[in-house]
C-alpha cells in the first residue's frame, strides 16, 4: 500500500478528492458496520425478555457470567484488577472502545491531513481500518454468525503491539488470587 500511495498522484485536485472520498466512505462503512453490531448485540438482548417457563437456566449465552482478570496498564504499580459481567455488556465495552479509536483515528487523519497537509495516509487508512473492523471479533460473533470459541472466546485476546499490557486472563485461578488481592474490595482498618 505504501508503494501504491507514492504513485498515486495526489497534486491532481481530482485524484484528491476521489481519495478524499474514498476515506470518508470507508469510515461510514466502518461506522454503519459498527452500528449493525451494536443492533445485533441488543437484539440478542431482546430475546432474552421473551415470555419463556421461568427456570433457574440461562438460556441466552449472551447474559451467561464472564469472570476475567484485566492486567494492569503498562508501566503502572497497581494489580490486575478481576472484572465480573456478562457476554453482552462486555461485547458493548469492545464495541464502545472500537468505536472511540475509530474516532480518534480519523481526529489525528484530520489533523494530519488539513493542517500538516499529508495525503499520502488518506490512501492508507481507507483501507486498513476497514480491513481491521471486517476482521474484528464482534463482527465475526455478531454480523457473520461464528460460535464464541477458540480464538473468539470471551474475554478477547488482545493484539501484541508495542503499548499492550497483557493478555486478560479467565483461569481460576488468576480471578481468585486478583479478586483477593484487589484494593477495591471492603477496606481493613
Amino acid at each position: 500500500m505504501m508503494q501504491l500511495a507514492k504513485k498515486v498522484p495526489f497534486e491532481d485536485p481530482q485524484v484528491l478528492m476521489l481519495v478524499r472520498g474514498c476515506y470518508i466512505l470507508s469510515n461510514v462503512l466502518i461506522l454503519a458496520l459498527h452500528l449493525w453490531t451494536q443492533l445485533k448485540i441488543n437484539q440478542k438482548k431482546g430475546m432474552s425478555r421473551a415470555p419463556t417457563i421461568p427456570t433457574n437456566t440461562n438460556h441466552n449465552p449472551d447474559m451467561t457470567t464472564l469472570k476475567y482478570v484485566e492486567p494492569a496498564p503498562m508501566g503502572s504499580t497497581e494489580e490486575p484488577k478481576p472484572v465480573t459481567t456478562t457476554n453482552m455488556d462486555y461485547d458493548k465495552g469492545q464495541l464502545r472502545q472500537s468505536i472511540r479509536s475509530q474516532l480518534m483515528g480519523v481526529g489525528m487523519m484530520g489533523v494530519m491531513h488539513l493542517y500538516m497537509k499529508y495525503t499520502n495516509p488518506l490512501l492508507i487508512q481507507s483501507i486498513i481500518p476497514l480491513k481491521g473492523a471486517l476482521e474484528s471479533n464482534l463482527v465475526k460473533i455478531h454480523v457473520f454468525g461464528k460460535p464464541a470459541t477458540g480464538d473468539l472466546a470471551r474475554p478477547f485476546k488482545a493484539g501484541g503491539g508495542f503499548m499492550s499490557a497483557g493478555q486478560p486472563k479467565s483461569d481460576k485461578a488468576s480471578i481468585e488470587s486478583a479478586e483477593k488481592n484487589w484494593r477495591g474490595g471492603v477496606k481493613e482498618e
